[in-house]
């Protein structure tokens, strides 16, 4: 892999310095954040004031927006995982190939077995997240990569070739319509009894807390955790099972978050440094305020249409991108 010094990733005094969890910065942006989700709930075409409109409310309002909170903090918080174990500023699951690899195993659970239900697919998703994320971690124990630019693009290339295959196979059964669907991105689909596997992700984030000394640890590189005691290959283990479930789930559920992952961990590493405890709660309270203005936007701007949350997310995320290389080529 690469070495922090060449992309960007924390270095040791940045994980020896441990700030404050909760402060005012953060409550006042979780007021924001909450503001938005409110906003959220009264947002929409349906007239809650009609004799149905509590039920439709229930059914609809709330599982869309309990759904953005629990997408955005998930994609955010892979995202700051893979950055950490990757020691690169520019992977997240999009860039890596796990959407890809998490849509097609959707794709054939859909295919073998007709009749799965949705807890079936997201097994199916998780499995091939898994593989897909492991496929990254081997190229990039393999290879020696001068430039941190190297690493999205290799998994740019890798998700493109799953794309490809996923695209083949949907074409070969049927299936195209259902891949495009998936893979828009919208919240549409987020609505009750469809959305409850979304719940994982609390499970997730409170296991990212948990191991996030030693994730910071494994970030600065097998020698360095291996001297300190930790089991390097075991956390990479543990880090990519976490960000597996998390995309795997959030793809069954609401398709492609393009760039989130990418855009909320750097945002706030480069204010608050690189360590993982004390940055999570910035991580998904971000992602969260992030994913849904920007699905506010994707259901205001073409009204009584919808805009796909996706496209508008990749958008900014192709401009922040671009932002954070050049940021890394005068840097270095």
């Amino acid at each position: 892999m690469s070495s922090p010094a060449t992309t960007g990733a924390p270095s040791r005094d940045d994980t020896s310095h441990h700030t404050r969890l909760w402060d005012t910065k953060l409550l006042l942006a979780l007021a924001v954040v909450l503001a938005l989700l409110v906003a959220s709930l009264l947002t929409g075409q349906y007239d809650l004031s009609s004799p149905d409109g509590r039920e439709m409310f229930f059914i609809t309002r709330v599982p869309r927006t309990v759904s953005l909170v629990l997408a955005g903090a998930a994609m955010a918080m892979s995202g700051l995982v893979m950055q950490m174990l990757t020691q690169n500023r520019f992977v997240e699951p999009t860039t890596t190939g796990t959407t890809e690899w998490a849509g097609l195993g959707l794709l054939f659970v859909i295919y073998f077995v007709p009749t799965a239900s949705i807890l079936d697919r997201m097994i199916g998703a998780v499995l091939f997240a898994f593989v897909g994320t492991m496929v990254f971690f081997f190229f990039l124990r393999r290879v020696s990569l001068r430039s941190s630019l190297v690493v999205p693009i290799i998994g740019i290339m890798l998700g493109a070739v799953v794309g490809a295959v996923s695209t083949f196979f949907a074409l070969q059964t049927n299936m195209l319509q259902q891949l495009g669907v998936w893979f828009a991105g919208s919240f549409t689909s987020a609505t009750q009894g469809q959305y409850e596997v979304l719940w994982i992700v609390v499970v997730v984030v409170v296991a990212v807390f948990f191991f996030a000394d030693r994730l910071t640890v494994a970030g600065l590189g097998e020698e360095f955790a291996t001297n300190v005691g930790v089991n390097y290959n075991r956390m990479v283990l543990i880090g990519t099972s976490l960000i597996a479930v998390a995309t795997g789930v959030v793809t069954v559920v609401v398709g492609s978050l393009p760039f989130l992952g990418l855009i909320v961990p750097n945002v706030v590493s480069m204010i608050r440094g690189d360590d993982l405890r004390s940055n999570l709660p910035w991580v998904c309270v971000l992602g969260v305020g992030i994913v849904t203005m920007c699905d506010l936007i994707g259901r205001l701007i073409i009204a009584p249409f919808e805009m796909p949350v996706s496209v508008i997310l990749g958008v900014v995320g192709a401009v922040v991108f671009v932002f954070l290389i050049v940021r890394q080529t005068r840097n270095g």
